[in-house]
């Protein structure tokens, strides 16, 4: 979640900077200083938002998606499972996992996409429109599929939290 946070308040920051800079007559002269720092900020935003993918896919999810003994009937610590055994709780998994598993990839690859272009073209970028855009339109569409990610991780973590470790527990058992 922490890189998840982080990353959500940088490509912000970045969405409101593009969108800013469309109202500069010139653009804004940095210092060789100012340009490695945005450079490390655009850098280490796309650092957050693979971050955020990949734990979530291969450190958290493993224990999301644990298969519980055969004949179990307390999946509190099947989160997965514990999701699916509800008709109220079954539409957090078949939505929000499959947002999560899925749609949450493309904020890194559109990020990165963002960051290549602005740290490449950053001068020349004025001067065509359409490529500023079209950095915009990206920033924004990896503002909108991490926030909704983030808002099903919360509400999957509402339902069927889990904690992390060698094996599964849950902070709590749902009813």
């Amino acid at each position: 979640m922490l890189f998840g946070a982080f990353f959500l308040m940088a490509i912000f920051g970045l969405v409101v900077e593009v969108r800013h800079a469309r109202y500069f007559r010139e653009p804004p002269k940095l210092t060789p200083q100012g340009y490695a720092r945005e450079r490390l900020y655009l850098y280490l935003m796309v650092a957050m938002g693979w971050a955020a993918v990949l734990t979530g896919a291969y450190l958290i999810y493993p224990w999301y998606r644990a298969v519980p003994p055969v004949g179990l009937t307390d999946l509190a610590l099947y989160p997965r499972y514990l999701l699916k055994s509800s008709p109220a709780t079954s539409g957090w998994h078949d939505l929000g996992m499959e947002w999560k598993e899925h749609v949450a990839w493309f904020a890194p690859m559109a990020v990165t996409m963002v960051a290549y272009v602005l740290t490449k073209y950053r001068l020349s970028i004025r001067e065509h429109p359409q490529v500023r855009n079209a950095v915009l339109v990206f920033a924004l569409a990896a503002l909108g599929s991490a926030g909704i990610a983030g808002f099903f991780g919360a509400m999957l973590n509402k339902y069927a939290p889990v904690n992390g470790g060698p094996t599964i527990h849950l902070k709590g058992k749902s009813e």
